[in-house]
């Protein structure tokens, strides 16, 4: 009977997370970062710094994503308690986004698919696929995956395929 229930949900979950990214607006391409003078987050080292002309939020997220750059992936991080020893990818974002002012609470990968609005934002993207979600701010990607070197949340300028993720955005940004 516990493998029926197992068997059910494991299906129920799949069948979501297929309703949940039909109409998307999915990536075409790979995300890449190109420093662009007032229009993109400058990194030196581990540290990025807004465009003075940032809204507030985008300024609050670039801060708090500079908070993770030493803090390692722990699967299931950042999601049980604000201020985690590490953070996973949906973690990892959730923390950003509440920094921001932009999120209450944390959510799964899974739970960005109805995140925001539709499509790449101006000043903040979400790029979500089954098991796996990472954001741009002010241009610049913050991953705990993809090309490079460390592992857990870091800020990555190294080009990353996005082809097949669906992208959302903050409500105006």
């Amino acid at each position: 009977m516990q493998r029926y229930f197992r068997i059910v949900l494991g299906l129920a979950l799949f069948a979501g997370s297929m309703v949940s990214c039909s109409n998307q607006v999915k990536a075409k391409g790979p995300v890449t970062y190109h420093f662009i003078h007032g229009k993109t987050a400058l990194l030196k080292g581990n540290t990025a710094y807004a465009p003075r002309n940032a809204p507030a939020a985008v300024k609050k997220a670039i801060a708090a994503g500079n908070r993770l750059q030493e803090k390692p992936y722990k699967w299931g991080g950042g999601h049980a308690t604000k201020n985690d020893t590490g953070y996973d990818c949906s973690g990892s974002v959730s923390y950003i986004l509440r920094e921001a002012g932009l999120l209450k609470g944390s959510l799964t990968s899974q739970g960005y698919f109805r995140y925001g609005k539709k499509g790449a934002g101006k000043w903040i993207t979400l790029y979500i696929r089954n098991g796996h979600v990472f954001i741009t701010v002010a241009g610049l990607r913050l991953d705990t995956g993809g090309p490079g070197q460390e592992t857990g949340p870091r800020w990555k300028p190294e080009t990353r395929q996005a082809r097949g993720h669906v992208m959302r955005h903050p409500s105006g940004l």
